[in-house]
């Protein structure tokens, strides 16, 4: 029976009933597929072309899906809610995907054979919940030796400071995204970074978040992709403006600034007017007394303020005029001029000190400190390295590439990187990886899950835990060993032992995971288990896709003159 739309719309565009469920599990299936392969440190990478020839390199999910140009509505949605997963927790992108496709593949199965869909996502749900619990008790305490009920929680500033945990966090990420040599240099670089901002001076001993809005990722392109580093400080894209200024300081105050330098305009619109040279003389030398007061009260308060061995710095978010940057230069002082506004915010946060929009009232304690400020330049670019702080809350990951496919690649990683560490921080508990947390899970929801249901709902069970399956599967296949004897051995040596293993994409056996220091986030997988079954859910219950906007109802227009 044809749908009632069509007697609304003729023009209407509708797939119906056994027809819909099947399009729908093409295009989650077929999603599933061009990202398989990419699934763990031993996935292939994907080369995207552009429109105009770009091309990008890439194995992360959350790229491709951005930019892959993905037609068809189901396999939209599917690439929404993965991108979202993304968006809450920086990493699962790929999971999620997998997860959907191969939970709408076990459900036709069932459905092919007359079950129901409502039936099955019945089961899905108590199966997720089931899973969702099993999840808890299955994490591990970020902090060797606490955690064990509510009062002995590990805090924040514990976790950040178990170095060789975050490493641990940091290499799985990595590795999955970049060849193993870069994601060992990176790895460093990317626990540096969130360590500095985790506030590990042991002030932030609650759940304060971790701000990864105070990591400045910055690239230059020379030199290799291994040759990125961790900056403890500040990187500045832009550099002294006078030839004579220091490029190398070492001990150097650090005054930042919101104060002009330079000839300003009049607030309202008015003009001077003289009627000789020596009166136009006068209004210069008038404007350039005022100007030298200034400059000179920058310098004697240099004066009084460093002592042997020391330097001084101005970081100035308005304009320096060449006169004013002379005067500094003859002082030896490296004076920067209309630095960018996230630059001030970062630098006060790296260096400490206030910054000042006034000269009247300067004073030592209203100044910043660091160790080495140096000015490098790369073509036409000038960048002004300040390091070496004290105490810092804010810093720079340096990446560096022969070209900018390198770059761009490190950068996504590092950004997937970071936020996976992050979360370690905040969760305060991990989770085995290499697949050990589906195959346990699927394990579970077989032999404890199933019987605690009745009726048909076992169905749905029975293929989420088939469905968990995917991600150690994939692991298998992208590392070339045999799928099903991996399963198989994994699960034997889950029954045997009781340990939570995984698979060693090296060798295709069993391994502990928390022994060769492979780790997922908790709110990772949490998250990828609830959207990808509600995403599968809603799937199985779409029974009719119609495509009959507004334009597709309009007559068609007739020639009157041709009926004439």
């Amino acid at each position: 029976m044809g749908s009632r739309v069509q007697d609304l719309n003729p023009n209407a565009e509708i797939v119906s009933k056994q027809a819909c469920l099947a399009v729908n599990v093409a295009a989650a299936t077929g999603l599933q597929g061009v990202l398989k392969t990419n699934l763990g440190p031993r996935g292939t990478l994907k080369m995207l072309v552009g429109g105009a020839g770009q091309l990008k390199l890439t194995k992360d999910g959350n790229v491709l899906l951005h930019e892959m140009q993905i037609q068809h509505p189901t396999a939209c949605m599917v690439a929404r809610t993965a991108t979202a997963q993304d968006d809450v927790t920086g990493d699962g992108t790929t999971s999620t995907v997998l997860m959907c496709g191969e939970l709408l593949k076990q459900a036709e199965r069932y459905v092919s054979e007359g079950c129901h869909p409502r039936v099955i996502t019945d089961g899905f749900d108590a199966a997720r919940d089931a899973a969702i619990k099993f999840l808890e008790e299955f994490k591990e305490t970020a902090v060797p030796g606490t955690g064990g009920d509510e009062s002995d929680e590990p805090t924040t500033f514990q976790v950040a400071e178990n170095r060789e945990l975050l490493n641990c966090i940091a290499l799985t990420s990595l590795k999955t995204k970049l060849e193993p040599d870069l994601a060992q240099a990176m790895c460093d670089a990317v626990v540096d970074a969130v360590q500095c901002v985790a506030t590990t001076d042991g002030s932030n001993m609650g759940d304060e978040p971790v701000d990864l809005h105070m990591v400045e990722v910055m690239h230059m392109q020379q030199k290799m992709g291994c040759d990125s580093k961790f900056v403890n400080g500040i990187v500045l894209d832009h550099g002294g403006r006078h030839p004579d200024m220091p490029t190398k300081m070492d001990n150097c105050h650090v005054m930042t600034c919101n104060v002009s330098f330079e000839y300003e305009k009049t607030e309202i619109q008015s003009g001077f007017f003289y009627s000789t040279a020596e009166e136009r003389e006068k209004l210069v030398e008038s404007e350039r007394k005022w100007l030298d007061e200034r400059c000179k009260q920058v310098v004697d308060f240099k004066r009084s303020v460093c002592k042997d061995g020391e330097s001084f710095v101005i970081v100035n978010q308005k304009g320096v005029d060449p006169l004013s940057l002379d005067i500094f230069a003859k002082e030896g002082i490296l004076c920067l001029r209309r630095a960018k506004r996230r630059n001030m915010e970062r630098l006060t946060l790296a260096c400490g000190g206030v910054p000042m929009n006034s000269i009247e009232d300067l004073s030592a304690d209203m100044l910043g400190w660091c160790g080495k400020v140096s000015e490098v330049t790369l073509g036409d670019d000038k960048f002004t390295f300040v390091e070496d702080c004290k105490i810092p809350k804010s810093c720079t990951i340096l990446i560096k590439g022969p070209n900018k496919h390198t770059i761009d690649q490190i950068k996504d990683a590092v950004r997937d990187g970071l936020r996976a560490v992050k979360n370690v921080v905040e969760d305060k508990y991990v989770v085995p990886g290499a697949g050990s947390f589906e195959t346990a899970c699927a394990m579970h929801l077989r032999e404890h899950t199933v019987k605690q249901c009745s009726g048909r709902v076992k169905l749905g069970v029975l293929a989420y835990a088939e469905a968990l399956l995917i991600i150690p599967k994939t692991l298998a296949e992208n590392s070339g060993f045999d799928v099903q004897e991996s399963i198989i051995k994994l699960t034997e040596e889950r029954e045997k032992n009781g340990l939570k293993v995984g698979l060693d994409c090296n060798s295709g056996e069993p391994m502990i995971p928390a022994d060769e220091g492979v780790f997922d986030n908790v709110r990772v997988k949490r998250q990828s288990l609830y959207l990808a079954t509600i995403l599968a859910t809603q799937l199985l219950l779409v029974d009719e896709v119609m495509k009959a906007g507004k334009q597709m109802g309009k007559p068609a227009e007739t020639n009157h003159d041709l009926d004439d």
